[in-house]
């Protein structure tokens, strides 16, 4: 959310609120201070910021809302309606990301129903698929573990966006401190076993992706348990 401009509108607001509270009152304003010119261009200003985004926000409603505030008229309590600007805001960017990124979710859900398909490959209750490379004789992980891995994270048109491998140094790291599908994958895995994860979305990085990944990215690893690491 931007937080600034919600400021700035607010800002806003004050100046109508302190003065006014009907569409008429408020054009028919004149400008008769630096004070009330500085009201102005924040008006302006706001109207700019908010059309860049796309919200259309109605600054008498908003007045009102800061005079039913002030006399307790207010049908939602602060922490309500912080709550409900949070939640809109929140919904609002998942569906712009969905139109830019829906064709990820789409070709990840073809991906994995036609891959668990495949022989050898595995599904869990989670949506997890795994397929086993070489099956390891050592002791599996828990959550709380530290283990050492080679690991190469590819998307699902091959490209490559991690590789410990390339970088010639094992990565290490707490079990319970990486993305939940490979939390629940590594610890399938016995000592010195190596797998591939087919990982949804919801068990990645979601809608927002990260870095290299694009948001509702299906990601696929290949993951080499070398060591649990004992502290």
């Amino acid at each position: 959310m931007k937080i600034k401009g919600l400021v700035i509108l607010a800002v806003t607001a004050a100046v109508i609120a302190s003065s006014c509270n009907t569409r008429s009152s408020v054009t028919g304003t004149k400008v008769k201070s630096p004070e009330d010119s500085l009201a102005y261009a924040l008006g302006i200003a706001n109207y700019f910021y908010y059309m860049t985004d796309s919200i259309d926000i109605d600054p008498v409603l908003l007045a009102k809302g800061m005079l039913d505030a002030k006399s307790g008229k207010n049908t939602l309590d602060e922490q309500g309606a912080q709550g409900y600007v949070m939640t809109y805001m929140q919904k609002r960017q998942a569906d712009q990301m969905k139109k830019v990124y829906g064709k990820n979710i789409d070709d990840g859900e073809k991906f994995l129903a036609e891959n668990k398909k495949r022989e050898g490959v595995q599904e869990t209750s989670s949506g997890l698929q795994y397929e086993v490379i070489t099956m390891g004789t050592g002791e599996k992980p828990g959550p709380q573990d530290v283990v050492k891995v080679h690991y190469t994270g590819m998307l699902l048109d091959s490209t490559k966006f991690d590789s410990s491998l390339d970088r010639g140094e094992p990565a290490q790291f707490g079990v319970n401190q990486v993305i939940q599908g490979w939390q629940e994958g590594i610890q399938l895995m016995p000592k010195g076993s190596k797998f591939k994860f087919y990982i949804p979305y919801e068990l990645g990085y979601g809608e927002s992706g990260t870095g290299p990944i694009p948001p509702y990215s299906t990601l696929i690893f290949e993951v080499e348990l070398l060591d649990i690491v004992k502290e």
